[in-house]
C-alpha cells in the first residue's frame, strides 16, 4: 500500500488489489467493517468510509443484514482492465483512463472497451476512479505522469469548471483524449454521445405523441454533456413553434443527487406538477429515481406517464436513447494513438445515437 495516502484510500486500493489479482472472485464477500479495522489496524469508522466508498462506486454492493460483495458485473470490468498485466504479454506501453465511477452501465462499457481497442493495439490499460472529486482526478494525472503512461483517457467530473490540470496537459500537447465531454474554445481530442440531436428527437417524438407539458430532470446545467441536451430539448419546442414552460424543468444540484435526495426531490416535483405528461430525463440514474417516484404516486410508466432517458434505466417500459459506446471507444484510442505516434489533429467527434421506444428502433 502507498503510505502516504489517508487511511480509509489505502484499504480501498488493497481491496481492488485483491480483485484485480482474483484473490477476490465475483459475488465474494468482503471482510466485515469490524475485520477490516482488525486488519489494518484502523478505527471502525474508517474501514467503513472504505466500504462506503467502494460501494459509492459501484465496486461493492452491500446488502442489509448479509455484508458487503464483490459486484459481479464490476468484476468483470475490473478482471478485463488487469488481464494484460498479469499475463505478461508484450506490449507497447500503458495508457491512463480516469473515470467518475464505475456504477452505470455506461462507465462499464466504457471500460471494457477502450482496454480492448488499447490491447489490440499493444497497450495495457491502468485504471483510476475520481469519485467525482477533481482533487482525485488531479492526483491520477500526477501519478499518471510519475509512472510514464503513454496518454491519458478522461472522463471528466461533473463539475462547473473543467480541471486546470486538464487544461495543462491540453495545453503541453500531452497526449490526451477526453471522452463524453468536451473543452470549449480549446483545441483538444474530445469524443462524445451527439447528445443535442439525441435530445431533440427524443423530446420531439414526445410532442408527437401529443404531449405539451413535458419536464425536464437534470443535474445543474454546468458542462457540456448537460447544456447540449438541455439545448436540444429547447430546439424541438422552438422548431414546434411551442413556448417553453421552464417551471416544468426540475432541475437538481449535483451535492443533493449525490447525497440520496434526488428521488425525493424528483417526488416532490412531479407532487407539484400534476399536469405534466412526460418528462424528459438527462442519464438513468435520474431516470430510475424518476421511475419510483412516479410509482410512489400511483402513476404506472408508460400507461400514465411516458418517460424518455438518456442510456439504458433498466426498468420496464421507458424510452431511451441510446449511446454507441463501442464507436465512441475505438475512436477515442485512434485520436490517442495519433498523438503518441506523433501525429496531431486535435478535433471534436460526435458520434450518433438511437432511439429505442419500447424495444423498437426509432430513427429520424
Amino acid at each position: 500500500m502507498v503510505k502516504n495516502l489517508p487511511l480509509y484510500k489505502q484499504i480501498q486500493d488493497d481491496i481492488k488489489e485483491r480483485i484485480l489479482s482474483g484473490e477476490l472472485r465475483p459475488g465474494d464477500r468482503i471482510p466485515s467493517e469490524k475485520e477490516l479495522a482488525e486488519e489494518y489496524h484502523v478505527s471502525q469508522i474508517t474501514s467503513k468510509n472504505a466500504l462506503i466508498g467502494l460501494a459509492d462506486e459501484g465496486i461493492l454492493t452491500r446488502h442489509q443484514g448479509k455484508g458487503t460483495f464483490v459486484n459481479e458485473e464490476v468484476w468483470k470490468v475490473l478482471n478485463t482492465a488487469g488481464t494484460a498485466q498479469r499475463t505478461g504479454t508484450p506490449y507497447k506501453g500503458t495508457i491512463g483512463l480516469i473515470i467518475p465511477t464505475l456504477q452505470t452501465k455506461v462507465e462499464q462499457r466504457i471500460v471494457d472497451n477502450i482496454e480492448r481497442f488499447a490491447w489490440a493495439s499493444g497497450y495495457q490499460l491502468t485504471l483510476s476512479i475520481s469519485r467525482e472529486s477533481q482533487r482525485n482526478e488531479s492526483e491520477a494525472i500526477e501519478a499518471f505522469n510519475r509512472n510514464g503512461v503513454k496518454g491519458m483517457v478522461i472522463f471528466p467530473t461533473e463539475e462547473e469548471n473543467y480541471n486546470e490540470d486538464i487544461l495543462r496537459l491540453s495545453i503541453d500537447k500531452f497526449p490526451l483524449v477526453l471522452i463524453d465531454r468536451y473543452l470549449k474554445d480549446i483545441r483538444t481530442y474530445s469524443v462524445s454521445a451527439d447528445n443535442e440531436k439525441g435530445t431533440f428527437n427524443a423530446v420531439s417524438y414526445l410532442l408527437e405523441q401529443g404531449h405539451r407539458n413535458i419536464a425536464l430532470i437534470s443535474p445543474v446545467i454546468t458542462n457540456t454533456v448537460t447544456e447540449d441536451r438541455a439545448a436540444g430539448f429547447e430546439r424541438a419546442f422552438y422548431q414546434n413553434q411551442l413556448p417553453i414552460n421552464k417551471n416544468q424543468w426540475c432541475i437538481l444540484n449535483i451535492n443533493d443527487i449525490h447525497n440520496g435526495n434526488g428521488e425525493e426531490m424528483i417526488y416532490d416535483f412531479f407532487r407539484s406538477h400534476p399536469e405534466i405528461t412526460a418528462a424528459f430525463v438527462m442519464n438513468a440514474q435520474l431516470t430510475n429515481y424518476a421511475y419510483d417516484a412516479l410509482l410512489r404516486l400511483g402513476k404506472r410508466v408508460p400507461e400514465d406517464f411516458t418517460l424518455f432517458g438518456f442510456d439504458e434505466p433498466g426498468r420496464p417500459g421507458i424510452h431511451y436513447v441510446e449511446q454507441d459506446i463501442a464507436t465512441m471507444c475505438k475512436h477515442t484510442v485512434e485520436g490517442l494513438l495519433e498523438q503518441m505516434e506523433g501525429r496531431s489533429n486535435p478535433r471534436r467527434v460526435t458520434v450518433p445515437v438511437e432511439l429505442i421506444i419500447k424495444n423498437i428502433l426509432y430513427t429520424k
